[in-house]
């Protein structure tokens, strides 16, 4: 029986019951996923040890760049899938444990709800990442960061601070904004074919 609930599990993550899905399923799975293992770490991977600060000491170029980066974009990044991954992968769990199919989704209301609700937690979620990027990141990396160092000491105030590959980050921020705006329409564009093969079901019945 726990055989047929993994098989039934991995039939449902692989092929979702749209066809939108099942090319987000692809996009977000497999394009988003790598740009962000593969180029983020390239991009990101040593921030930390090339950003520099006038004066140029270790303690303050960690100071500062703490300032500059509460939180790295790869973790951020990282949660963002995750937590956006989590609506659908409870559904498949569900659909997995109750065995319910393509079929069954469009014949029971109470499943194609389910399915409906689970993606629009996905566009929420998305949505709410997407606000908590521009806040934290913005939409461009200046080549100078302006640090108040003042809790190192009186002698320090506004120092200026060297952001490394400025360019090559402001091309991957308006890149990961860019997939999180197609996968967003891709949620939308689902609802509305789950919506319309619903409407097809019950107009041949």
């Amino acid at each position: 029986m726990s055989l047929n609930y993994i098989r039934n599990f991995c039939e449902g993550c692989v092929k979702p019951p749209t066809v939108v899905g099942q090319f987000h399923t692809l996009f977000f799975g497999s394009v988003r996923m790598f740009f962000l293992g593969v180029l983020g770490f390239a991009v990101y991977g040593n921030e930390a040890l090339h950003f520099s600060c006038d004066p140029d000491k270790r303690e303050i170029n960690l100071f500062c760049y703490n300032q500059f980066r509460p939180i790295t974009p790869q973790v951020f990044w990282a949660l963002q899938l995750v937590i956006v991954l989590v609506p659908g992968a409870t559904f498949h769990l569900y659909a997995a444990c109750k065995s319910i199919t393509e079929e069954c989704i469009l014949q029971k209301p109470i499943y194609a709800v389910i399915y409906i609700v689970s993606i629009l937690l996905r566009i929420s979620l998305e949505t709410i990442s997407f606000w908590l990027q521009i806040h934290l990141f913005g939409f461009q990396v200046k080549p100078l960061y302006l640090c108040d160092a003042g809790a190192l000491g009186k002698n320090l105030t506004i120092i200026k601070c060297m952001v490394p590959e400025h360019l090559e980050k402001t091309i991957f921020l308006i890149a990961m904004y860019t997939f999180a705006a197609i996968t967003m329409v891709l949620c939308v564009a689902e609802v509305f074919e789950i919506t319309f093969k619903r409407l097809c079901f019950l107009i041949k019945q």
